[in-house]
């Protein structure tokens, strides 16, 4: 098996590494590839959580306001809902794909890609879907969404009296378990795609 530098285009014959190992590249230095055997075992469960928490987050309401004794309240969906028929199709097109879509489609891509894996099979297009999981990845904007509600809460918050809803709990959650998503390598899933192929 073959390794590309992806600095200076150097090419490595592949060799096995032992636990925590990384393999640099003579020329440039940069690092080509680790031994990342466990990574993406713990990379399943926390997808598996992040998805559980993704539809809390889109079942239930953000925030309750209560004005002169008539409350409200709303969900992701009902405001993209509200924001299409006020006639800012655009801003509603934008809240759907950046809170909804991408992050949804990201964790579906990943659970297709992971559970095969850790039944020790390789699923189909396997290259493909994490080639999109890598295009769509910096369209999914949730942690932008949350620091946007947080903001208009602390302005609301003289005018009206707000009760949190657990949708905005979720989603601080959400942003904490999609930034540990982040930080895994992909790289240990081809290698662990490797392994299965063997």
């Amino acid at each position: 098996m073959l390794s590309v530098c992806e600095h200076c285009d150097a090419v490595y014959l592949k060799t096995a590494l032992r636990r925590a190992e990384r393999a640099y590249c003579v020329r440039c230095g940069s690092e080509l590839y680790a031994e990342r055997a466990g990574q993406y075992e713990a990379l399943l469960p926390i997808v598996l959580a992040a998805f559980i928490v993704f539809l809390i987050s889109n079942a239930f309401p953000i925030v309750t306001m209560e004005i002169q004794g008539q409350s409200t309240q709303t969900t992701v969906w009902q405001s993209v809902v509200v924001l299409a028929n006020e006639g800012m199709l655009p801003v509603a097109a934008l809240v759907f794909a950046t809170t909804i879509f991408f992050p949804a489609a990201e964790m579906l891509l990943l659970l297709y890609v992971l559970v095969p894996l850790a039944l020790g099979r390789v699923a189909p297009g396997f290259g493909l879907v994490l080639r999109a999981v890598r295009i769509g990845r910096p369209w999914g904007m949730i942690e932008v969404f949350l620091l946007g509600i947080i903001a208009a809460l602390v302005k609301l918050s003289t005018l009206a009296d707000l009760v949190p809803g657990m949708a905005l709990w979720s989603f601080g959650i959400l942003t904490v378990l999609l930034a540990l998503v982040l930080r895994v390598d992909p790289k240990g899933l081809w290698d662990q795609a490797e392994r299965c192929e063997r």
